[in-house]
């Protein structure tokens, strides 16, 4: 890949505006001495003394207008100084053509005629100034040329890198063409991404669920395995046996969809309840029909009417409902109705299906065979990873502790974390085997997320011998390697003697281990989304589907580029919205039927919504952890408005003039001091004199310059008010609020006391105020 030296394009660009100034003032002179009869060696001198000192005067205007050019000005520029030169250029050649015809034919004497020879002179350095000059602007646009090829390969293998389960920790975003250094970031697969920022060295708990976050499901097999045992339940309940032909589809249900149970409806929503998506059975609702069943294409979040199916275990159940309601629907036994489906005297509203289906999901995961057919195959269905210990001892090694909190009993949290555990070593490669246990300093099971971070229940202590629970309530101290069930969190955290910001807890559930977690409690959140693999994989792989969007967006402003409020021909989009609109949908088909987990199209979906505003970080795993020093300090990029995303800094508008607000300060600063008042077209009376003068006599005592403009700024409004009124508010002190000199904002950065008493000293006023306070 070539790089451009920036000094050098700089350094061309300034010779080519130097060549305009040189051509235009050696005509001046050369005019001027011919008149006044100079010699050649003049002329020659002169000449040259002016285009140095116009280089001079030059240089430093272009410098800064080269420094403000973007690639694709630089070579506009270079094009348009070419075909200037070669105009030039070929006007000079004309000259000195004409000029030696004439001293060559005797027409002239070049001796003794100085206007003559000056002009032969001109054309003759002209000439040779602008090839030199002219192969320069060509390399130079030649070498912005390069750079903008550069920076295009650049962009290409920075955002088309194909994600790799077991990339290096080398970061694509090495130092490359750009003026600007990117922030380092580690590869996709390795990445922990950030919406608020947290020091990982002021967290003293790493708390941890089990169910997909310590261990992670295979999927689609633990889904296909759920839908199937629901299945069979809802069978067995009394739902017709054609059911048990439902093949499970990993394409089509994806997290945090609704279901509105008044219709039967899954629904796609965004953060405020706008329909996105809707589809019944898998049928997906037209716009029309959607306005006709939701007024403005909005539903309210209504626990009575909308269920959240927001868990990775919610995955066979949205795709069952979708089967059920498709199947009554085409059936040719049942008949469909506004908010159900009848079949002779009977009637199974979606509410009543969707409570069947509820209740049998349930039933599977308590009472059922779920958790028995998971331990009889747990390669099949559970991943398992040697790093798990690794990082687990990594992080009681950087000084803090662990916990586990889930929400599954003891047998069989048991058996799954002895199968995650099961390795010949422990740690590392040369430390013994240790017991899953001994990774953790406090283990409570039976939760019961998330009431845990409610009212709770009560907190026993658990028999690892036969898994039952002891007599009891326990009221502490928790001990090491002991297994507690239920509790509360307000009980767990007084224990542990930590505060919420202490906490770190890494779950998978939106609302039960994150949402809760950090509302009720405060601690520091982590959110796992296993589906951040697939949505990396299409970000990469279907990259020439946003880059075909992003010049579709830039045609349709073209379009518009010279149209003002004056513009009376209406240009033709159809087109382009056409081509918008297909290529928006092939990039959410790529993500599956249901398109994107955080988005449709441009808008953010509803989940994407709960992710940004609950999760402090998020990654694919867990495990991701371990690719970072427990000391890191992860910050969250600024989440940039349309004001601030789509404008660039260069582009700001410049701060206003002081010379209006200065001059008017001063002058009412002077009216005040002298004791008259300054008015518009009016005349005050003596109180208002009075009043000034009183206030001015307060100001000269402020100790502030910004003291006395916020009084100058209040004496108007004291005009035509009665003189008992202006007597007291002269005797008030206007001031304004003393910039704190230590941090009072709150700021994305994660602080700790310590960084905060730190910060800086306390000035006066904020002393006296917190005195005042205490």
């Amino acid at each position: 890949m070539a790089f451009v030296n920036v000094p050098q394009v700089l350094k061309t660009l300034r010779n080519l505006q130097l060549i305009q100034t040189t051509t235009a003032t050696s005509k001046k002179i050369t005019t001027t001495s011919a008149a006044a009869g100079g010699t050649k060696a003049t002329t020659k001198t002169t000449t040259a003394s002016a285009a140095a000192a116009a280089a001079a005067r030059a240089t430093t205007t272009l410098i800064d207008k080269a420094h403000t050019r973007t690639v694709k000005e630089k070579i506009s520029y270079c094009d348009a100084l070419l075909r200037q030169l070669s105009s030039s250029r070929s006007r000079s050649a004309s000259n000195y053509q004409r000029q030696s015809k004439r001293n060559s034919s005797g027409q002239t004497r070049r001796g003794n005629n100085t206007e003559s020879f000056c002009t032969y002179a001109t054309s003759l350095s002209r000439m040779t100034t602008m090839s030199s000059q002219e192969a320069a602007v060509a390399s130079s646009m030649a070498q912005a040329q390069a750079e903008a090829q550069a920076q295009a390969q650049f962009t290409r293998e920075y955002y088309d890198m194909p994600y790799q389960c077991e990339m290096s920790d080398s970061a694509p975003n090495t130092p490359g063409p750009f003026s600007v250094p990117k922030k380092y970031y580690r590869h996709a697969a390795h990445r922990v991404f950030v919406n608020r920022s947290l020091h990982l060295e002021n967290i003293k708990y790493y708390g941890f669920d089990m169910d997909y976050t310590l261990a992670e499901y295979k999927s689609p097999q633990y889904e296909q395995l759920g839908f199937n045992l629901v299945k069979e339940r809802l069978v067995s309940m009394g739902y017709p046996k054609e059911i048990l032909q439902f093949e499970y589809d990993p394409t089509f249900p994806v997290r945090g969809l609704w279901f509105d149970t008044l219709y039967g409806n899954l629904l796609k929503v965004d953060a405020y309840g706008n329909i996105l998506v809707c589809v019944h059975g898998f049928e997906f609702i037209k716009h029309h029909q959607v306005y006709e069943l939701y007024p403005n294409k909005f539903l309210k979040l209504d626990e009575s009417r909308v269920y959240v199916l927001n868990t990775l275990f919610n995955l066979p159940e949205t795709y069952l409902l979708a089967c059920l309601t498709d199947f009554f629907t085409n059936s040719k036994d049942f008949v469909r109705v506004e908010r159900g489906i009848k079949a002779g005297d009977f009637l199974f509203t979606y509410k009543s299906i969707f409570q069947d289906v509820r209740r049998a999901v349930d039933w599977v995961h308590s009472d059922g065979d779920l958790k028995r057919r998971t331990t009889q195959n747990m390669a099949y269905y559970v991943k398992k990873d040697k790093r798990l210990p690794t990082v687990l001892s990594r992080i009681r090694e950087s000084g803090a502790k662990l916990f586990m909190l889930t929400n599954s009993d003891y047998t069989y949290t048991n058996e799954i974390m002895s199968y995650l555990f099961d390795f010949p070593h422990g740690a590392t490669a040369d430390e013994p085997h240790r017991d899953w246990k001994s990774y953790f300093d406090v283990i409570v099971v039976d939760a019961r997320k998330p009431l845990f971070f409610d009212e709770g229940t009560v907190l026993r202590q658990v028999d690892t011998k036969t898994g039952g629970l002891k007599i009891g309530t326990h009221i502490g101290p928790l001990q090491p390697g002991q297994v507690y069930s239920g509790g509360s969190c307000e009980l767990f955290t007084k224990f542990i003697n930590a505060k919420g910001k202490d906490v770190l807890y890494v779950g998978d559930h939106i609302f039960g281990d994150i949402l809760k977690s950090k509302k009720i409690r405060g601690w520091r959140t982590f959110l796992i989304v296993p589906e951040l693999v697939r949505e990396l994989h299409v970000w990469t792989d279907e990259c020439q589907l946003f880059a075909e969007l992003q010049n579709l967006d830039i045609k349709l402003g073209d379009l518009y580029r010279d149209l003002d409020s004056s513009a009376k021909v209406k240009p033709d989009i159809s087109q382009l919205r056409t081509c918008i609109r297909d290529v928006t949908h092939k990039m959410d088909m790529s993500y599956g039927m249901m398109g994107s987990l955080f988005r449709s199209g441009s808008r953010q979906t509803f989940f994407s919504s709960q992710v940004v505003r609950y999760a402090d970080v998020y990654a694919a795993t867990l495990l991701n952890l371990i690719y970072y020093p427990f000391s890191y300090m992860f910050r969250a990029p600024a989440m940039l408005l349309p004001h601030e995303s789509t404008v660039a800094h260069d582009q700001a508008h410049p701060p206003p003039t002081a010379a209006s607000t200065s001059s008017t300060s001063s002058a009412a600063l002077e009216g005040i001091c002298t004791g008259s008042s300054v008015t518009t077209g009016t005349t005050t009376s003596t109180s208002t004199s009075s009043s000034s003068s009183n206030v001015a006599s307060k100001l000269s005592s402020a100790p502030r310059t910004d003291e006395v403009l916020a009084a100058v700024a209040d004496v108007p409004a004291t005009v035509g008010k009665d003189p008992k009124d202006l007597h007291r508010a002269s005797s008030i002190v206007h001031t304004r609020p003393s910039t704190p000199t230590v941090v009072t904002h709150t700021h994305d950065e994660d602080y700790s006391e310590e960084e905060e008493t730190a910060s800086g000293p306390e000035s006066a006023s904020e002393q006296q105020q917190r005195e005042a306070s205490d």
